[in-house]
């Protein structure tokens, strides 16, 4: 299957009150430049980091980075920014091209790779179709449409009732001794919607690799994407008379920012933010991203191998800690469980190519790897979404994404079929994505641990796939009604390649 041209993140930014066809061709969300460079995306670098790359160096966890491996590294031209020695993951700085082969040669070191192919810092990205806050008289609008016990912008919410939240909401809130973490690009705890709720000591800046705890560096900063405080006030908007309402508004939502100020996801700032999730208490972690560069990592190229040994490692150590990790299938249309993919975006801060890649061997990361709840995103009517990916055995579970309104249109007075959320500023607004169904999910899993404190991650997720409402395949798929087939779909009711184990239950999860 071939894929958009454009380069695509989780989530789908379409703007409120756009037609609908204009909607539908902004599925596509960005495209990289490297023309345009931008300053600031890598913080404390030196002037020789700004012709050379960052680099993961793997070794044996639990013991340390050995003298030999730190005199190698030396050698080979590198400098240690961090090392996380619980999972044998080093993070290094080099100029010289030749530095993970020489590593990879190295006694000791099981893989090493670049975690990108541009020089620091960075290149940026154009945004396309980003989110247009609401108006003041469309907020009096949504208000008068508002029942008893509401916030003021429920009503525009469908995606509370298609998961069972609104009744949720009448057995319990969620628990604010549960976190959920949203790795991503930063979150606005001065929100009016998040700051109720927001958890500081399990918020960090982890772009560098390395944790920076400076009051507020979580935050997104002017101009950077608001995807990230999208994404927290979908989980954790508080039931506070004001705004929106989030799908498990009592819980606790921290910030870990790991995206560069162009927009990019490296390697090391993931293994960064896994690692302080699981450090720091944290219940779940939301992941609607890929790790930039390369959409698909290839298991037998030695770089790419690298960049998944060290999220695969964070990733499972998070688990092991009693954190679920919840991440979004993607937009691409891709069916994850096909003989091949055609990827022609990667690596996208450098020279993308078409490249025929098996999703069996080359991993989306983090949305592919063991243990990692991956999720599909559906619309107004609870089909597929247009845009989400699929495939048997790789869907976990569903949740709404939203899709465009030719094709799903909810009940009045909800008019768009986006997911409504809080944008920085104390602003609210639309977007759509596999970006969006994924905090869905993570909120559930936050009710379910919320309602089963001691449970560990292992059961969490076990009872997120159980309390699932079972899905059938949509046969035939032709979502936009032109006669022709636009995917298919592969299983049984119980279990299948477009819904997973079904459409979460928010009902469920805090009365079963």
């Amino acid at each position: 299957m071939t894929a958009r041209s454009q380069r695509s993140r989780r989530a789908i930014a379409i703007p409120l009150g756009m037609a609908t066809a204009t909607a539908l061709a902004f599925l596509p969300n960005v495209t990289a430049s490297a023309a345009e460079a931008t300053t600031g995306s890598i913080q404390q670098l030196t002037a020789a980091d700004a012709t050379g790359l960052s680099y993961v160096v793997n070794v044996r966890p639990g013991h340390g980075t050995s003298s030999t491996v730190k005199k190698a590294i030396a050698e080979a031209g590198g400098t240690i920014v961090t090392s996380y020695d619980q999972i044998g993951v080093i993070v290094v700085h080099s100029s010289n091209a030749d530095f993970a082969k020489t590593m990879r040669g190295v006694r000791g070191v099981e893989s090493a790779g670049n975690t990108r192919n541009a020089p620091l810092p960075a290149q940026s990205t154009t945004d396309v179709g980003t989110p247009k806050a609401l108006t003041a008289r469309q907020v009096k609008a949504a208000t008068a449409e508002t029942a008893d016990g509401q916030d003021p912008l429920e009503p525009l919410q469908w995606d509370l009732s298609a998961i069972k939240a609104d009744k949720a909401h009448e057995k319990t809130l969620g628990s604010s001794k549960v976190t959920v973490a949203v790795i991503d690009t930063g979150v606005d705890d001065t929100h009016p919607d998040i700051a109720p709720n927001f958890d500081r000591d399990a918020s960090v800046n982890c772009v560098t690799g390395k944790p920076d705890t400076t009051d507020g560096a979580w935050r997104p900063t002017t101009g950077e994407s608001p995807h990230g405080t999208h994404v927290a006030g979908e989980i954790a908007a508080a039931k506070n008379g004001v705004g929106m309402t989030g799908v498990a508004p009592g819980v606790k939502v921290a910030g870990i920012k790991v995206a560069t100020t162009a927009g990019y996801f490296y390697t090391e700032a993931v293994v960064c933010g896994f690692v302080w999730a699981a450090e720091h208490g944290v219940d779940v972690t939301n992941n609607s991203y890929y790790t930039d560069p390369w959409y698909f990592n290839c298991t037998d190229d030695p770089d790419q191998k690298a960049l998944v040994d060290a999220i695969t490692r964070a990733s499972r150590y998070a688990e092991k800690k009693g954190t679920v990790n919840v991440a979004a299938a993607g937009n691409e249309s891709y069916d994850l469980a096909a003989d091949t993919i055609t990827d022609p975006v990667s690596p996208n801060d450098g020279t993308p190519s078409d490249r025929v890649i098996d999703p069996s061997k080359c991993y989306d990361i983090p949305t592919q790897l063991p243990g990692v709840v991956t999720v599909a995103a559906t619309g107004a009517k609870g089909i597929k979404s247009s845009f989400s990916n699929y495939g048997l055995g790789v869907i976990d579970v569903a949740a709404p994404g939203g899709d465009a309104t030719s094709y799903q249109t909810p009940a009045p007075p909800a008019t768009s079929g986006l997911i409504l959320g809080t944008l920085p500023g104390g602003k609210w607004g639309y977007m759509a994505g596999t970006s969006m169904a994924s905090p869905h999910v993570a909120a559930v899993a936050a009710l379910i641990k919320s309602t089963h404190p001691h449970a560990s991650a292992a059961l969490v997720k076990a009872l997120l796939y159980a309390e699932a409402d079972a899905t059938p395949c949509t046969d035939p798929y032709d979502i936009d009604s032109d006669g022709k087939v636009d995917a298919v779909c592969e299983g049984t009711k119980n279990r299948n390649g477009f819904y997973g184990w079904g459409t979460v239950d928010a009902l469920d999860a805090v009365t079963k």
